[in-house]
């Protein structure tokens, strides 16, 4: 991609409506742009890293045993009051009536619509267990839309539900998720813990929260450093190995409850076990904010110059700045590195733009390409080109025909 032609329009000045770095950052990037109040508009750079926590997202589902299908976001009113849940969501559930006066919702979350699918095509023990998901737009009438989109209106979740014959079962989808949840984060690049949570309206035993670790984080955890659990409740000595906990702040991406039988017994979702006995369907619920995974992974990773993207959820890895567009050496240098780069797989930008360096430098700095290739005097001087990484600052010499050899070293220790 070409930075004249890229639709990544930035802004110089800091924000007003801004409160927290990931919502000033995709905003001055050109990550998103606001429609309304809690509603946002995501900008070819901010859809690049979404699609690729989806891409993540979707390979571990699938690994885990998950299928993948598509339900709708209007639900009939009629399902959620079967589970008393129209009545105890309250005013965040988005409500209204059809033509005919029929009541609908906007599905912030999809519990009943999965139980009636399940109760309509789950017959016997013989099609359990089973995993279904879904990536899809979310809808939630927040009181007080803020943060970006960390606390939107409209928001990408992937939820997945499971179903099994009895709670043993269940236990063994839960923990295929628990570590399918650390391997979505872990590619992700993101320094996750995961702690006991309370289940709120969603119902169920069982719940963990899993969370970003961020000094901006609105949930306070406790964490061992020593064996790196993690718990809400201060405690002097660490449960697991008598350790001190620490304080940190954590921003939470992804939820997993046991729900067992809450909704599957109001809406007599039953099976036919291999007793020959009916049984209500014994069900899991797992979701992960996917936009609030990105906003997330820049709190955590953002300087005082902009976004530090993990190599894995960067829109681009790899940007090539040219110092003189007007220079010859600089421009065909420049543009030969691109070439090669991406023949070699790299996701990589020139920045074909007749601005000044200093521009370029800040720009490439607040989107926050991890690898920057800077084509300057060197070049010119002894056929060298600069290397700087975004995260580190580290800065590297290297003869323009071993910059790729050199790349895929650095690209293949960032993912780790």
């Amino acid at each position: 991609m070409r930075m004249s032609l890229l639709f990544a329009p930035t802004m110089k000045e800091d924000p007003q409506e801004a409160e927290v770095a990931s919502h000033r950052l995709m905003l001055r990037g050109g990550f998103i742009r606001q429609l309304s109040a809690g509603v946002y508009t995501f900008l070819p750079l901010g859809w690049r890293t979404l699609e690729k926590i989806i891409r993540i997202v979707r390979e571990e589902m699938n690994r885990a045993g998950g299928q993948e299908l598509l339900m709708p976001a209007m639900q009939p009113a009629e399902l959620w009051k079967e589970t008393g849940r129209w009545d105890l969501y309250g005013p965040e559930l988005v409500r209204f009536q059809d033509r005919r006066g029929r009541d609908f919702c906007l599905g912030p979350t999809h519990e009943e619509v999965i139980t009636d699918l399940a109760r309509r095509e789950i017959r016997s023990y013989r099609q359990l267990p089973l995993m279904l998901y879904q990536i899809q737009t979310k809808f939630r009438d927040e009181i007080r839309p803020r943060f970006g989109i960390m606390r939107a209106r409209e928001f990408i979740m992937k939820d997945l539900y499971s179903f099994d014959r009895d709670v043993e079962g269940l236990r063994v989808s839960y923990q295929k998720m628990y570590e399918a949840y650390c391997r979505v984060f872990s590619r992700c690049g993101l320094r996750y813990i995961a702690v006991p949570a309370e289940s709120g309206v969603i119902g169920g035993d069982v719940s963990h929260e899993f969370l970003i670790l961020a000094e901006s984080g609105e949930e306070k955890v406790f964490v061992c450093p020593s064996c790196n659990s993690a718990t809400t409740v201060e405690e002097a000595l660490c449960p697991q190995c008598g350790g001190f906990l620490e304080e940190k702040r954590g921003i939470e991406v992804g939820h997993i409850f046991q729900l067992g039988t809450k909704y599957s017994e109001p809406m007599k979702a039953y099976f036919v076990d291999r007793d020959g006995k009916e049984k209500p369907l014994v069900m899991g619920c797992y979701g992960i904010g996917i936009g609030r995974t990105m906003a997330a992974a820049i709190e955590a990773n953002h300087d005082e110059k902009g976004i530090c993207w993990p190599i894995s959820l960067a829109p681009y890895e790899v940007v090539v700045i040219p110092v003189n567009m007007k220079k010859e050496g600089h421009r065909q240098a420049a543009e030969e590195l691109y070439g090669k780069l991406r023949q070699s797989g790299f996701e990589v930008v020139i920045d074909d733009r007749e601005e000044s360096a200093g521009y370029k430098f800040t720009e490439a700095d607040l989107i926050g390409f991890p690898l920057h290739i800077i084509v300057g005097e060197r070049m010119e001087r002894n056929g060298r080109v600069e290397v700087k990484l975004r995260k580190t600052h580290e800065r590297f010499e290297v003869q323009k025909d071993d910059v790729c050899e050199l790349l895929e070293k650095i690209r293949k220790e960032l993912l780790g």
